[in-house]
């Protein structure tokens, strides 16, 4: 059992540490390529206005305004230069401007997700120094985890929850079953 628990925090100390990192940077990720993006759109607004203006056009023509009254629209928004790179970042380019902490909050998220959805397989070895006992309740209570959280995330995005409960339930018990059978083999 001592093994299990000594192995068990060092996997969800690294673990953490690892997705915490790897959601830093794609926080990061996102924010380079806004930023990009935004240099980009500027160059083009200073350098190919009339481009840049026919795209405004183009936009305002599939909401079906008439040809006078785009134009107007777009003298309108391309009297103001950040104004107009703004608008072609999110109606040209699908982009909004992230938030600048949410690299670190999705960090620290991450991981400390990590960190609890590591414990609760985990915690029945620290009270029970029977390492087949624990792991007989390690699997209930990780079932009953997984069906409530799918039960939750389902109930929120509106999806049946008692189907998706059993859903989350049964792909973390086939994604246990699997690194078990490997463990066994890797042992074997």
């Amino acid at each position: 059992t001592d093994v299990i628990v000594l192995a068990g925090v060092a996997e969800t100390a690294a673990g953490s540490i690892a997705m915490g990192l790897g959601g830093f940077l794609a926080g990061k990720t996102e924010q380079d390529h806004y930023n990009s993006e935004l240099k980009r759109e500027y160059w083009e607004v200073d350098h190919l206005p009339e481009k840049e203006k026919d795209e405004v056009r183009e936009f305002f023509e599939h909401l079906g305004l008439s040809r006078e009254v785009q134009d107007k629209a777009v003298d309108e928004m391309t009297k103001d230069k950040d104004r107009w790179v703004s608008f072609m970042m999110k109606h040209e380019l699908g982009l909004d401007k992230p938030d600048p902490k949410r690299a670190g909050r999705s960090a620290f998220n991450i991981g400390l997700s990590y960190v609890v959805g590591g414990f609760v397989p985990l915690s029945p070895y620290f009270f029970i120094s029977d390492s087949v006992e624990a792991l007989k309740i390690s699997v209930i209570i990780t079932l009953i985890c997984l069906f409530v959280f799918g039960f939750f995330k389902s109930k929120i995005t509106g999806v049946n929850p008692w189907t998706g409960g059993l859903k989350v339930m049964m792909i973390g018990a086939l994604a246990a079953g699997a690194a078990f059978a490997i463990a066994k083999l890797i042992e074997g």
